[in-house]
């Protein structure tokens, strides 16, 4: 796998360097004054800093539940996404869109998911998957 890159806007790249570094746990990478790259779960993630950048809407539906558009995240397989889960649970300063919860039970693509905002809005989508074989099933 190669890994994906994406760009993104904060409100504060010390907030943000915090959330990313230590709440998710990402190594940083090259930073300036005005953006820091973050390697999320093997991903390039570079936060740009823009003040006036606004939160991600919840404007969108999956399997009945109300999900923010834009959101970005990552694939993981369950035990990743467990770790993962169990430490965002553990602290009282998350801000949660979706508690972990198992979406499309017993059919094809069953998934773990979770949604959080980190301190800028932008809406984080975390999914795990007991086989990546799993992630395109229909």
């Amino acid at each position: 796998m190669t890994p994906f890159h994406l760009a993104f806007p904060v409100r504060d790249l010390d907030e943000t360097r915090t959330f990313y570094g230590e709440v998710l746990g990402c190594a940083i990478g090259r930073s300036s004054t005005t953006w820091v790259d973050f390697d999320l779960f093997g991903h390039q993630m570079s936060a740009h800093l823009r003040p006036q950048a606004a939160p991600a809407a919840s404007d969108g539906k999956v399997d009945g539940i109300v999900v923010p558009i834009p959101h970005f995240g990552a694939v993981l397989l369950m035990d990743d996404w467990q770790r993962l889960a169990t430490r965002l649970e553990a602290r009282d300063d998350i801000d949660w869109l979706e508690r972990p919860m198992v979406r499309f039970k017993g059919e094809p693509g069953e998934q773990a998911t979770l949604f959080i905002r980190d301190p800028s809005g932008n809406a984080l989508e975390f999914k795990g998957f007991r086989s990546l074989e799993q992630v395109f099933a229909h």
